[in-house]
């Protein structure tokens, strides 16, 4: 799972459980299931079906699989799945991206950044915006929410995403002016990634606001989990946004066990889950039932380390020695799609890399051969829905002739591990998926390329040759527009391709069940995590 694999304590809030088994005839069963059946009036606004009335008192219940952590949901630092999900509901940015979607709409901003010049924005706050408590929003909160992202004090590993700010400060009372360092052709996607808090309950108990955070987004959080191992909103009564809540309440049972998640699904007890088996998902495909398995830009990825493996010959060898339909017919049970670029195939800047990978293991062999290695140290973390494909990958690497030291560990443990120079490792194979935070090439490059938490602590690629002309690269590419922007994004992709640093092995499908006949325009989505942005309920 995606997200799981950040740097910092928060990331195994909530801990992705559960085996994966296999499927027959899967390939049909989500080509007859697809996805929700329900008409949009507003591509961001996802409104609601006219043929289906939502009860306004009525009732959400999902299940999450995910185990609950001990640390909290503060969008300055959190990046655990669920918590980052939980924020879509209960935090706004100025503007957010659509879970579903991805389009960027104006959110706690009247409208989206509005140009001055090439530099300088404006965004007026929303008419009698309000926090759930009932404080009004004021500019003061969007700097001061602005200023402790950007505070390399803090540590947010969201300041990397808005790195291009000069600025944001008090124009008046209603409208904050955003400056930038450089023209920068993202500044309305990339601002989503900042939650604005209330400066007030912040500076007077950050501990607690951590654990109980209060936000401007239709659902306030009422139950973190801590204790019952459910996470419970209600309606955000002081919302007036976009976005409001189309039910009273909204639980999310945490049902880490596979068995248990699938049966609270087929049982009725829970209108969602996510994460479903896939040894699951033709049986309980059932109508009112429905699955869906959502490409996406979610991924499994093997990282290097430069420290160890320094030669690209080395890191190709890895890439070419992977059986790669075997790995995503067997091992994911057709829940994968080969890389064959960083992004993946639907994602609006795709093309094929300039290197796409294929099994060969003779080109493999030879490679490794030239680099003189012999030995390879590898560690996966112990991520349930992908168990069958690490002793897939393992064997390929052990076919190549060398010794394979193989180590599992949980996901944290990992990056404990690697972080703390614990022992050798050579690669890491784990799961990734910073489109939670946005879509486009940009963002999602720069969480491995650029951030010191992955090419420095982690790779240890940081001051190579490649480092550098990487972010000479993106650098020049977010100066740019439209498709000059775009092919800038695919040169870089074919030097990635390359190089290596850190790489995909391939792009994931989202699997979720749902019952049709309870929820109103639910859209699963390719995104970890479950949405119920713009969701009604008949329960």
């Amino acid at each position: 799972m995606a997200i799981q694999t950040l740097a910092g304590s928060r990331r195994d809030f909530f801990k992705l459980s559960g085996t994966i088994g296999l499927a027959a005839g899967l390939a049909a069963t989500l080509a007859a299931c697809g996805g929700g059946d329900s008409k949009k009036t507003g591509a961001a606004a996802g409104g609601t079906d006219g043929a289906k009335a939502t009860k306004s008192d009525g009732a959400i219940v999902a299940g999450i699989s995910y185990e609950l952590g001990t640390n909290g949901y503060d969008p300055m630092t959190t990046t655990a799945a669920l918590t980052v999900a939980a924020n879509w509901h209960t935090m706004e940015g100025l503007t957010e991206l659509h879970p579903k979607t991805r389009e960027c709409y104006a959110a706690l901003g009247k409208d989206k950044p509005t140009k001055v010049d090439d530099t300088t924005y404006e965004v007026t706050l929303r008419d009698g915006a309000k926090f759930s408590d009932g404080t009004d929003v004021t500019v003061d909160d969007v700097v001061f929410s602005f200023e402790r992202v950007l505070d390399p004090a803090n540590k947010s590993l969201y300041s990397q995403f808005i790195s291009f700010l000069d600025k944001v400060e008090k124009k008046d009372d209603k409208t904050v002016t955003i400056k930038t360092k450089f023209p920068y052709s993202l500044v309305a996607e990339r601002i989503s990634v900042v939650k604005i808090v209330p400066k007030a309950l912040v500076e007077k108990d950050a501990k607690a606001f951590d654990l109980m955070p209060v936000g401007t987004g239709p659902y306030k959080m009422t139950d973190n989990g801590a204790g019952s191992q459910n996470v419970v909103f209600e309606r955000n009564d002081n919302y007036n946004g976009p976005q409001p809540a189309l039910v009273k309440t909204m639980t999310w049972q945490v049902l880490p066990d596979d068995t248990t998640r699938t049966n609270a699904m087929t049982s009725g007890s829970v209108q969602a889950i996510d994460a479903v088996p896939v040894a699951n998902l033709s049986s309980i495909a059932k109508d009112p039932v429905k699955v869906a398995a959502e490409s996406g830009f979610s991924l499994l990825f093997a990282m290097f380390n430069h420290q160890t493996f320094s030669d690209p010959k080395v890191r190709q060898a890895v890439m070419y020695a992977l059986d790669y339909d075997k790995i995503c017919q067997n091992g994911m049970g057709t829940l994968a799609v080969p890389a064959k670029s960083f992004v993946h195939e639907k994602h609006p800047a795709y093309k094929d890399a300039k290197v796409v990978y294929t099994y060969d293991v003779e080109k493999a062999k030879s490679l490794l051969a030239e680099a003189g290695v012999t030995e390879i140290n590898l560690l996966c973390s112990n991520h349930g829905w992908f168990a069958q494909v690490r002793p897939i990958i393992k064997e390929n690497l052990a076919a190549l002739g060398v010794t394979v030291n193989y180590e599992e560990k949980k996901s944290a443990d990992v990056y404990s591990f690697v972080d703390g120079n614990e022992g050798k490792w050579d690669v890491v194979v784990a799961p990734g998926d910073p489109s939670v935070f946005g879509n486009d090439a940009d963002l999602l490059m720069r969480w491995w390329y650029s951030g010191d938490a992955w090419t420095d602590q982690r790779m240890h690629w940081k001051g190579s040759e490649s480092y550098t002309k990487v972010q000479s690269m993106l650098d020049e590419a977010v100066r740019l527009e439209g498709d000059a922007q775009i092919a800038k994004w695919q040169e870089i992709f074919d030097f990635l391709s390359e190089e290596l640093p850190l790489y995909p092995i391939f792009h994931r499908k989202t699997p979720t069940a749902y019952d049709s006949s309870k929820l109103v325009d639910f859209q699963p989505i390719a995104l970890t995590g479950l949405s119920f942005v713009g969701v009604g309920s008949q329960a």
